[in-house]
């Protein structure tokens, strides 16, 4: 082979990554674009094999007219929200309070908080679904030792809510504390150290010094869990599949119901697109703050 043919150093780097690069966007793009084109037709499941009418923005309208949907971006809002301040605040916390070596058995208390992430998502949803079961699960069972009456955390529209938080609060917790276990791990032992002669307590070495240096790796600890957030399905599909009513209905569990149930596909990638253009001002939002906090 030729000098000519070889690319130089500079680019050889690129020249390996194009062909990765390329199909890794065309996976990425396709979906988006077909989802988008979709969204502009109807197009029934009954019906796959017939060609999809094209009718324009008639679906979106059809969206933002339905009471339902709306519901399910006020649910999918306040879902997203709760568990990522509320997981962010105990990960946080568990990680401040394991990063160090002096605990007799640290390493097994660390191995053993991490599990809930390696089970399932639908055993998870399962296994909560029967804790939360008003007659036998254990929840109400443990609540009945102290003389409280069952709880109807499944079938109450005010408690089924904050059942699913706890849900995924338990299971992606422990996401969070192995991401700001890693970066407090990071922070520069001089800086501690100096804080130390310096004369700074616990406190002021944890809000001038550990926040601020990890503050980039929260930023993006929210982003991941908001995203994720956002597409949560198998849980809350096996524990209330959306209910009582739609009061625990995410936009993915409307958008599944809507492709699957009511068989319209192109109207569910309309709400895929709603979806998308959500996810996207939250985590740009968030990732402006910590660019922004990176950059001070």
């Amino acid at each position: 082979m030729s000098r000519r043919g070889i690319p130089g150093r500079r680019n050889s780097a690129y020249f390996f990554l194009a062909p990765a690069a390329a199909v890794l966007l065309l996976v990425l793009t396709f979906p988006i674009v077909e989802s988008v084109r979709l969204s502009f037709f109807e197009w029934q499941l009954r019906a796959i094999r017939q060609p999809p009418t094209f009718v324009g923005l008639r679906n979106y309208a059809e969206l933002f007219a339905s009471e339902n949907f709306r519901q399910s971006i006020l649910v999918t809002i306040r879902f997203s929200l709760s568990v990522v301040i509320i997981e962010l605040i105990l990960g946080t916390v568990f990680a401040l309070l394991l990063e160090g070596d002096q605990v007799k058995g640290l390493r097994f208390f660390r191995t053993l908080y991490v599990l809930p992430i390696m089970i399932a998502p639908v055993v998870v949803g399962i296994m909560w679904r029967f804790m939360y079961h008003p007659s036998y699960g254990k929840i109400n069972w443990f609540l009945s030792l102290v003389g409280i009456s069952p709880v109807g955390w499944l079938s109450d529209p005010n408690m089924a809510m904050y059942s699913i938080i706890i849900a995924d609060v338990w299971q992606w917790t422990p996401f969070v504390f192995l991401l700001v276990l890693a970066g407090l791990q990071g922070v520069p032992k001089d800086l501690m150290e100096a804080s130390v002669v310096d004369g700074a307590n616990y406190l002021q070495t944890l809000v001038s010094i550990k926040l601020p240096y990890i503050a980039a790796i929260l930023g993006l600890t929210a982003v991941l869990r908001l995203i994720d957030s956002f597409r949560s399905l198998v849980v809350i599909f096996n524990m209330t599949f959306g209910g009582p009513g739609v009061s625990t209905e995410v936009l993915s569990l409307h958008l599944y119901k809507t492709a699957f149930t009511s068989q319209r596909l192109g109207l569910a990638s309309a709400v895929a697109v709603v979806l998308l253009l959500v996810v996207f001002s939250f985590s740009g939002v968030l990732i402006w703050r910590a660019v922004r906090q990176e950059g001070r």
